[in-house]
């Protein structure tokens, strides 16, 4: 490294850690503005500090944060602490930010191992820079339409990253005919990984909720042998023949499936059998738990830890969170597109138990301000619960969600708004019954504040090292 830039190195990294020490004194988490404090004197320093790490990305619309959870979770289990950006601060800068401030003042990265959350949109700004080892996609669903405009776009925005790092292996959702796609005209190394044809949760039928409906190659529509939820399952196409790849790994079997977990069986190609406990509950949580497995597999890791912390591990940042306030059991559950919500939804009408739903909904920058994606996701399976007693509204788009629930027919009288989220918490503990809550990102931000508050729970950033 040359004297200029050892200076530039080294006031980057400076600003980066001032900023950061300076926010966090003010009681803010300084996941973003440090980045930007040292992008300042090096636009490049995300490539510095990252240098010779063994780095694994995962990237697409639902499940990020939680399969960095479980990857994260399996490293400290082997008593690794690994880099990772559990705040959810996904972009450019905020990656920087957590890069940077786990760097010597000369720029050498002081862990070997990181786990790093990437925005679809990003990606083609951060993997240049930090070259991971393997990029896992989980899936790709129409989410933030104001933002990311339709799910084809998002598409192209996470292959033109992929183009840009060659060498890093791709571990990919065989179910989801867009994410499968990604391998084509790519010199990229391919792992697939994927769910079977197993007794679970499968809707019969995928027109219900599609957001890839026809063939990427010819546009027919797809034909399937079984789906599992949207458009994942085995897709064909009858005309042209794109179809699923058969999977590297796969669940081939559901042996345990309720509220407190799910015990599977995989199988990989290599002929390998494998019994899994998931400390976390749903279908999607299946998905999340072979796309970590999929990632140590393809990365050439000792799968063992992997597969054996899955039963350890712990909700991430508002997604499965749970919390006890005034005796009572509650659990965030973040949702922010048709897909994952009609999942969430799912989830609660299969508990079998009484329970108070919770929905919190904001238009702000950051959720999308097209909230009309409500109007997609199948909220009847709620309303039309009869274990569901009670349901507050709550967010900024409060009227709208209690809109749509009334068009769902759900009783007016059970049915309440409430915009204060002290008062929310009073409420919807004061029936004694487990409580679910689905918010999306910021109105989920600004809940899990006041209810981490009132129970004990840290903030995300004090629990970073």
């Amino acid at each position: 490294m040359s004297k200029h830039n050892a200076i530039k190195t080294f006031f980057s990294v400076a600003a980066c850690n001032m900023t950061r020490a300076a926010l966090r004194l003010l009681k803010r988490g300084g996941t973003t503005l440090p980045g930007r404090s040292a992008m300042l004197f090096d636009k490049q320093i995300l490539e510095v500090v990252s240098k010779g790490m063994q780095i694994i990305v995962v990237t697409g619309t639902n499940g990020k944060t939680t399969t960095c959870s479980m990857l994260r979770n399996s490293l400290q289990e082997s008593g690794i602490n690994p880099l990772s950006n559990i705040s959810g601060a996904n972009l450019l800068t905020g990656i920087t930010a957590e890069f940077t401030s786990n760097a010597t003042l000369g720029g050498h990265p002081k862990k070997e191992y990181a786990i790093v959350e990437c925005d679809e949109g990003a990606l083609k700004k951060v993997v240049p820079l930090i070259k991971p080892k393997v990029i896992v996609v989980t899936n790709l669903f129409r989410d933030q339409l104001d933002r990311y405009g339709e799910v084809m776009h998002t598409l192209e925005e996470i292959r033109t990253g992929v183009k840009l790092v060659p060498d890093t292996i791709l571990c990919l959702n065989a179910d989801c005919s867009l994410t499968s796609s990604l391998a084509e005209d790519v010199p990229n190394k391919t792992y697939y990984y994927g769910v079977g044809q197993v007794n679970i949760n499968k809707e019969e039928n995928p027109d219900s909720l599609s957001d890839a409906k026809y063939c990427i190659k010819c546009g027919t529509e797809y034909k399937y042998n079984f789906h599992t939820y949207a458009h994942l399952g085995d897709y064909y196409c009858p005309n042209c023949g794109y179809k699923r790849t058969h999977p590297d790994m796969e669940v081939t079997s559901v042996d345990g499936f309720n509220a407190k977990g799910s015990d599977i069986t995989i199988h990989f190609k290599k002929g390998e059998d494998k019994n899994i406990h998931i400390g976390l509950p749903a279908l999607y949580n299946i998905y999340n738990a072979i796309a970590a497995i999929g990632a140590y597999d393809a990365a050439g890791w000792d799968i063992e830890p992997i597969t054996t912390s899955l039963a350890n591990v712990n909700s991430s940042f508002g997604r499965m969170e749970t919390f006890e306030y005034n005796n009572v059991d509650i659990q965030m559950i973040l949702v922010k597109n048709p897909a994952g919500c009609n999942q969430s939804l799912s989830y609660l009408s299969s508990l079998g138990e009484d329970y108070v739903a919770v929905f919190c909904l904001n238009d702000k920058t950051a959720d999308g301000h097209d909230i009309s994606w409500i109007w997609d996701a199948d909220h009847e399976k709620v309303t039309q619960d009869p274990h569901c007693k009670m349901i507050y509204v709550s967010g900024t788009r409060a009227t709208d969600m209690q809109v749509r629930l009334k068009y769902a027919d759900m009783p007016a009288d059970k049915l309440e708004i409430v915009y204060d989220n002290n008062e929310l918490i009073d409420k919807m503990t004061s029936h004694g019954l487990p409580v679910f809550i689905l918010p999306n990102y910021t109105s989920m931000l600004s809940l899990r504040a006041v209810l981490g508050a009132a129970t004990g729970k840290k903030e995300f950033w004090k629990d970073q090292k």
